[in-house]
């Protein structure tokens, strides 16, 4: 029954996307990535498949252990001491599961906000979440509102947790965009010119740091591919049009600029997650797989900054738990060696280099509010921002 679900859904997806390329000839790979993720009840965000842990397509943080969020509570709680009948909004909640960890370690921590409020834009997702915090925290459900549209006049923390590598990307190459087109097996890459001024100037700045690195010795012989997000400015800016005092806390995968464009990384970061599995073609199991580009931070710092907020913190996610006190949570940890094992494990992969530790980055903006952030005491990293 769920694999006739989702050739049903693969196929109807497919004819749409198929319908506005028949269209416009090409659409960008943006528009794609678009319609892919978010097309009502068919794409990949907005369908009823499961996408969420050991049944789904990949595994996130909160997920992996309860450290994680147990972690982001006492950062969280330094914020909502600071600011007056403050609430915590979160993008993109998933299961749910962050933000049920999230309250219920805040009440521990007689902390709670006034409300949790949640921007969610899948209907199913949404309803899984109403159905997991009544069934384990009745008592705080009346402080969980779900919001079609940011509020105005926001105090107190807003946090996204691997939301901003969900948001549709342009693909290019040394010259052109690169658009998606029909072939005769299904989607193919088509270059062309680009399809706005602000692509246009970046493929010229990237060219212009690879010429740099090419007379610093690099070989760029082999070709090159990357992705920019041209939607990140304005989002940023809205989120900052809603905000009377806050400090925002993001997690997702991604690197400074230098790193992002270097030709180490010649092609691209685009990723793919189908049944645990990754790969980096976006143009097949569409509406069945997520599709991923890695956030390029400084882009997000320099949006941040002329939207009004000013960068507070810049780490990765390794030395953010820690500076939140995971060791302090683990030696505090009585249970039995095997148990002991498995959370061993679980820290390893919050923690290590090779795993979520490095690859996933932690930045704070605040607005109206200066706090020394916790998360953000040691090895803070946001002189590599703009290099």
């Amino acid at each position: 029954m769920q694999k006739k679900l989702e050739l049903l859904l693969n196929a109807a997806l497919i004819d749409i996307i198929c319908k506005e390329i028949d269209r416009y000839g090409i659409i960008s790979f943006a528009r794609y990535m678009e319609l892919a993720l978010y097309t009502p009840e068919l794409g990949y965000y907005s369908s009823n498949l499961e996408k969420f842990g050991k049944q789904g397509d990949f595994v996130t943080a909160p997920e992996i252990s309860p450290l994680f969020t147990r972690c982001l509570s006492k950062q969280i709680q330094q914020i909502i001491n600071a600011i007056k009948e403050a609430d915590v909004l979160e993008f993109g909640a998933g299961s749910g599961k962050m933000a049920l960890d999230l309250l219920t370690e805040l009440e521990k921590l007689d902390c709670l906000p006034r409300h949790y409020y949640i921007l969610e834009l899948s209907a199913s997702l949404k309803e899984r979440q109403k159905n997991l915090f009544k069934k384990e925290i009745p008592g705080l459900f009346h402080r969980i509102q779900w919001l079609e549209r940011l509020p105005s006049g926001f105090k107190g923390a807003i946090i996204a947790n691997e939301v901003i590598d969900a948001m549709p990307v342009h693909k290019f190459n040394k010259l052109n965009e690169m658009y998606v087109a029909k072939g005769r097996g299904g989607f193919i890459w088509q270059e062309d010119a680009p399809s706005t001024p602000e692509l246009k100037q970046k493929i010229n700045a990237v060219a212009d740091m690879l010429m740099n690195y090419q007379a610093a010795g690099y070989d760029l012989s082999d070709k090159y591919e990357s992705e920019i997000n041209l939607l990140l400015p304005a989002w940023v800016s809205t989120l900052n049009q809603c905000i009377d005092q806050a400090i925002v806390i993001l997690l997702d995968y991604g690197y400074p600029q230098h790193e992002y464009y270097h030709p180490q990384r010649s092609m691209g970061t685009l990723m793919c997650h189908y049944q645990h599995k990754a790969h980096s073609d976006p143009l097949i199991l569409t509406g069945l797989q997520d599709i991923t580009a890695h956030v390029d931070f400084s882009l997000l710092a320099e949006s941040a900054i002329a939207a009004g907020f000013t960068v507070s913190g810049y780490t990765d996610q390794a030395h953010f738990l820690f500076n939140c006190g995971l060791m302090d949570l683990l030696n505090s940890n009585n249970t039995h060696t095997a148990e002991k094992f498995t959370i061993n494990q679980q820290v390893k992969l919050l923690t290590l280099p090779s795993e979520m530790g490095e690859l996933i980055k932690v930045i704070a903006l605040n607005k109206n509010i200066e706090l020394n952030l916790l998360g953000f005491q040691n090895f803070d990293k946001r002189g590599k921002l703009f290099q």
